[in-house]
């Protein structure tokens, strides 16, 4: 039996060999994950153009996956340097990596990241629109935008980000409401401008139909892009990004009435006690759709440290049931990252991510952190950096200070509570003598 998206082959219960593997890395039955495709409660980003794609799932009751932003610009066009980050961030357990490429060879370097990663390409074509056809944005016709896409997909991406509930309803309420920072997306700016200055509605919104044709083809799965997501705690929660979300959810039942996956994309800047709030309106209003959310930054005061401010929020919004993190680096805000910044960048969401897994009670998430509570029982220092998240950071840390004991460390020397519980419940002397 054939089937056209992996959407499909659940409700045909056709067990794809994506699923298998999901299901594998998840712990769950396939069965279970087969369930959760069917209804639109999980996906499998796989565009059949992407040949060494080692598969993720992303949504309910699944490890929550992170994501990382890459890609050149005008400012900073060097495609190998954008490579090397790329190897970084697979070496690093990214799930997923985004292609944000807006100007020169931007092909060349989507074509790159789909030969070289296993890991799910995503990429928003509207960010591409401008360069790679080298007109003005006014200038731009519908045909030509879908041409970009169309591009975009034949090259291999696996999810599209489309800002398509950023119709012209919700865009006169962008224009009523006192927002502090608008429009903080660029692909909600671009799309916003182009309607504005062609007096027209959204080619995406318009179109639907067009570009869910293009992704059925290619089992590519649509992330609805939130145009119109809060850029700061005042802007959070509400009429713009509401209005906005409500035709998510209803774009989101028109994709799945194609068997087109779909995940939806979330805030942004927001403060802390709207975060679990609205996971919870996002998951009602567009049907338990997987999730995917950027931060949400819980202040907007710290340049330099907003992967600190992203992954407070990330963590309490995976605990609620967000399931798709967007790393934020130290350079959010500022400029493009390094690979520095990136680094730290992937830590931060990583460590929101699992702590998210523990509230959600992820199948054996908890056992990673009881196993490196076993090895600093041990005073086991090789286990300890075997089982860290980033075993480099740790180990240069300890060979920096080393301690006279090798059974502490330089903080406590002799009196390390654990090598003293050891010592006392063993029944040996302390001797504490410094």
């Amino acid at each position: 039996m054939s089937y056209s998206t992996q959407m499909d082959a659940a409700r045909k219960g056709i067990v794809t060999k994506e699923m298998k593997c999901v299901a594998a890395k998840e712990r769950i039955s396939v069965e279970r994950l087969m369930e959760l495709i069917a209804v639109g409660h999980a996906i499998i980003p796989c565009n059949r153009n992407h040949p060494n794609i080692d598969p993720e799932g992303v949504g309910r009751g699944l490890r929550t996956k992170i994501n990382v932003n890459l890609g050149i610009s005008k400012d900073c066009d060097d495609v190998d340097q954008e490579m090397e980050k790329v190897r970084h961030a697979l070496s690093m357990k990214a799930e997923s990596i985004m292609d944000l490429s807006c100007f020169g060879k931007t092909q060349e370097f989507r074509s790159k990241l789909v030969q070289e990663s296993p890991a799910m390409i995503g990429s928003v074509p509207i960010y591409d629109a401008v360069g790679f056809l080298e007109k003005d944005l006014k200038d731009i016709t519908v045909n030509e935008f879908f041409n970009v896409v169309e591009q975009h997909v034949a090259d291999g991406v696996d999810f599209l980000t489309i800002h398509a509930g950023l119709n012209r309803k919700a865009a006169e309420i962008v224009e009523r409401d006192e927002r502090l920072t608008r429009i903080v997306s660029r692909g909600g700016s671009l799309l916003f401008s182009w309607m504005k200055l062609n007096d027209a509605e959204n080619p995406f919104y318009e179109h639907f139909d067009r570009l869910l044709d293009i992704c059925e083809k290619h089992d590519v799965t649509l992330s609805l892009g939130d145009g119109c997501r809060p850029g700061s705690l005042h802007d959070a929660t509400d009429a713009t990004q509401i209005q906005e979300m409500i035709v998510l959810g209803e774009l989101t039942k028109r994709a799945w009435e194609r068997n087109v996956q779909v995940m939806i994309e979330g805030p942004g800047h927001m403060a802390i006690n709207e975060i679990e709030a609205n996971v919870t309106l996002a998951k009602k209003l567009c049907h338990g759709a997987p999730f995917y959310v950027l931060g949400p930054l819980v202040t907007d005061v710290a340049p330099g440290y907003d992967h600190i401010t992203a992954a407070i929020g990330g963590a309490i919004a995976a605990n609620a049931g967000a399931d798709f993190l967007c790393y934020v680096t130290p350079a959010e805000h500022l400029r493009l990252p390094t690979l520095e910044d990136m680094k730290e960048g992937i830590v931060a969401t990583r460590i929101a991510a699992h702590a998210g897994d523990i509230g959600k009670g992820v199948p054996e998430a908890r056992d990673w952190d009881d196993n490196m509570s076993r090895a600093r029982a041990a005073i086991d220092w090789c286990k300890m950096f075997e089982l860290a998240m980033d075993p480099v950071k740790p180990k240069e840390y300890r060979d920096s200070s080393k301690p006279e004991h090798e059974d502490t460390c330089s903080m406590c020397g002799k009196m390390c509570a654990v090598r003293n519980m050891n010592r006392v419940m063993a029944g040996e002397d302390l001797n504490l003598d410094q």
